[in-house]
């Protein structure tokens, strides 16, 4: 299996509907309130960097890092084809996304992700990655619903 990540320059064939799935496994998560994933039209925007995982053709993974201020980034969009997941494309992909922020100076990468059951793998990812838990940052307050982690880059 050849896997490619890339910065998404312009459109990417599935993309809208890779999202859509993205939103639809959360709906019932937590109160739409509480739902933070960014739609297409705000991924695409100045100062997010979208990225996209394929294998050949097919786009099996997104991840996103987002400005917050000088130095700090929040991660955004991390998802994987669910018929995939277990095989190591998430890790892949924030490896990636981690490595992309180093190399462009980023020095503090955070995160929120829901607090419930379903996203326990994806905090135990960000966990093994070196993310810590955190109070809420950037225009976040605090919610029952959501973990926020960070990461300090330049303590690597």
């Amino acid at each position: 299996m050849s896997i490619t990540i890339d910065r998404v320059e312009g459109p990417v064939p599935g993309l809208a509907a890779f999202l859509l799935d993205h939103h639809a496994d959360m709906a019932g998560t937590a109160p739409p309130e509480s739902q933070h994933a960014l739609p297409l039209d705000r991924l695409l925007t100045p100062g997010v960097r979208l990225f996209a995982l394929r294998d050949g053709d097919l786009l099996v993974g997104t991840g996103a890092l987002a400005s917050i201020s000088e130095g700090h980034e929040e991660l955004k969009s991390m998802r994987t084809d669910p018929g995939r997941r277990g095989r190591g494309l998430g890790r892949a992909m924030l490896d990636a996304l981690l490595d992309d922020a180093r190399r462009r100076g980023v020095r503090r990468v955070s995160l929120e992700t829901g607090s419930a059951d379903f996203f326990r793998p994806a905090r135990a990812l960000y966990a093994r990655a070196g993310f810590e838990e955190c109070d809420p940052f950037a225009d976040y307050a605090a919610d029952p619903h959501s973990t926020f982690m960070t990461m300090r880059l330049d303590a690597d």
